[in-house]
């Protein structure tokens, strides 16, 4: 995405009752109506994966939610159906977000990258480990009483993989099964105040606990672990001769400024880790900027992009082409495509040229740690990359999602956003809705993360030592 951050976390909120709780019920049907026809134009018209969608379905779905969300009793329950029906395209820069009015109402956090649900005593951080909900992060006073590593088995009587394709999976839009599978773990206990949540906990001595949960605001807000706030830029030494850089956000251009106060010690070492994966995005001209003083190349390779193109004539006139018209370029063909949804604009292609820098550049063998949470502009980054035979990828796949939405409103102070540009390796090779992956795979284990250990970072340290 590139101009602004990909993380905007939208506001899914699940749970079984929410009786203590006024819903405001704003809308008319009418205007219920409008907003679900005004997503589903915009979706027609203008996000780029149309053509892998099941279009048929797309607009079944379209017809039965015009009489389901007239029925909808307040303006959360209309919301979720418009969340169920944006997950139906799979894509991590689609989204419908809550009104401020019900967000008022759902007791989650988002700080430093970090997602939390609150309760009225307790308040959880949760995260997809060897595909399991474990909790990662609770509330200081309850640190004893269900210990990180605890992992969370059932849900209101539901086995955790039953309940997330009930209550959680269908309300999700984003492009790799990786990220969904994460978000899933992420969201579980999102609920609207007055959620209750009967909950079964595993802890890491195999003792069960039973836990009740009710969605509410968590007057102990101190966490364990802390939070740890990251700032732009981390540099550190690993030893003498490997240093350490994280880029943790592409979102300001003072990272810039940060690079140029470390450049200075940078020079001096024989080796370089650049930490991606905490880096969820931001400006693409930002990540540009950067890589290019880590390369002695003069020219870097962008992503491919391409979007829609509606010509409205060349549709009128496809509908009367067969496919036997795309054997060979011509008008013909581009009309059977316009009529399909099938034609696209070509961004223009051109090689970045870094030109001369006045300062030093830095061409040492490099590893870059890349995770789940590598995303957008930090994919960007990556693809940039991709050619530079002093740099090697390790860690798990990238988040798999980027690309520039159309944001619009919709009835009662929700917002949607929608992709319009797909980004490919500059070959054509797509990345959107797999992720990038690591030259060399490594992944962090349970016992890993009770023990504080981070395998990805081993691994980067013992390779450039290697090699």
């Amino acid at each position: 995405m590139k101009m602004r951050l990909f993380i905007i976390i939208g506001t899914l909120a699940f749970g079984q009752s929410f009786a203590q709780t006024k819903i405001p019920n704003t809308l008319t049907p009418a205007e219920k109506v409008y907003g679900l026809s005004k997503f589903w134009q915009e979706v027609n018209y203008n996000f780029v994966y149309l053509s892998k969608i099941d279009r048929e379905r797309w607009d079944e779905l379209y017809r039965s939610y015009i009489e389901e969300v007239q029925d909808t009793k307040n303006d959360y329950e209309y919301y979720r159906i418009l969340q169920r029906y944006c997950a139906f395209l799979k894509d991590g820069h689609t989204s419908v977000w809550m009104p401020d009015t019900i967000k008022q109402n759902l007791y989650y956090s988002f700080s430093h990258n970090v997602y939390y649900t609150e309760f009225l005593d307790i308040k959880l951080q949760l995260e997809n480990i060897e595909g399991k909900a474990i909790i990662v992060g609770i509330n200081k006073k309850k640190k004893d009483d269900i210990p990180i590593g605890s992992e969370i088995v059932a849900v209101n009587g539901l086995p955790v993989s039953d309940y997330i394709e009930e209550s959680v999976k269908p309300y999700i839009s984003t492009s790799a099964p990786h990220t969904l599978k994460d978000l899933c773990v992420q969201y579980l206990l999102n609920g609207i105040k007055g959620s209750n949540f009967d909950i079964e906990i595993r802890k890491p001595n195999g003792q069960s606990k039973k836990v009740k949960l009710i969605a509410g605001h968590s007057e102990d807000q101190q966490m364990y672990p802390p939070i740890e706030k990251k700032d732009l830029l981390t540099f550190r030494w690993e030893d003498r001769s490997i240093a350490y850089l994280g880029f943790n956000s592409f979102s300001s251009w003072d990272i810039m400024d940060k690079f140029a106060e470390i450049k200075p010690q940078l020079d001096k070492a024989e080796k370089l880790i650049i930490d991606l994966r905490y880096n969820t995005g931001g400006n693409s001209a930002v990540s540009r900027e950067l890589i290019k003083y880590l390369t002695a190349d003069s020219i870097l390779y962008m992503a491919k992009s391409q979007s829609r193109l509606h010509i409205p004539t060349y549709k009128a006139w496809g509908k009367w082409r067969t496919a036997s018209d795309t054997l060979r370029p011509g008008a013909s063909q581009q009309h059977y495509l316009a009529y399909h949804d099938r034609l696209y604009h070509d961004f223009p292609y051109q090689p970045y040229n870094t030109g001369n820098l006045d300062i030093e550049r830095i061409e040492i063998p490099t590893v870059i740690l890349i995770g789940h949470n590598t995303a957008s502009a930090a994919e960007d980054f990556l693809i940039y990359a991709h050619n530079q035979e002093h740099m090697t990828k390790i860690g798990e796949p990238t988040n798999g999602s980027t690309g520039q939405p159309l944001f619009f409103e919709l009835p009662g102070g929700g917002t949607a956003r929608i992709c319009t540009k797909k980004d490919t390796y500059p070959d054509g090779s797509e990345f959107v809705g797999y992720g990038i992956k690591p030259d060399i795979l490594v992944k962090s284990s349970l016992n890993d993360f009770v023990n504080g250990n981070d395998p990805v970072l081993k691994r980067a340290i013992e390779y450039l030592n290697e090699n």
